[in-house]
């Protein structure tokens, strides 16, 4: 690419609102993978009682298996739910932006 088509794409107002769009959305979609993983590690600094409480009667399996395993789910999850919408939406916006600055 040459340096005048990076400045036609730098220049559309739907480059600038796409960089806006997926910046936000990366950025909230950090945060709440960055509380899952935090919000363990501070249960796991503060309230140890908590993460060992046991499931139920009879049960060996503490309450913190399952947070463990859930934060790593959610984690999955966000960054799955992350890829399908980059590989979509943000793949075609980008493709429609490059066409309209090759015009």
């Amino acid at each position: 690419m040459t340096s005048d088509l990076y400045a036609k794409i730098r220049a559309n107002p739907k480059y600038q609102e796409f960089v806006a769009v997926r910046s936000r959305y990366s950025i909230i979609m950090a945060i709440l993978g960055a509380l899952a993983y935090y919000g363990f590690i501070g249960l796991v600094a503060y309230d140890k009682s908590f993460l060992a409480m046991k499931i139920g009667e009879g049960y060996t399996m503490s309450i913190g298996i399952p947070i463990g395993l859930g934060v790593i789910l959610f984690t999955i999850i966000i960054t799955w739910i992350y890829v399908r919408r980059a590989n979509s939406e943000f793949d075609d916006t980008t493709v429609e932006i490059i066409k309209e600055a090759q015009k």
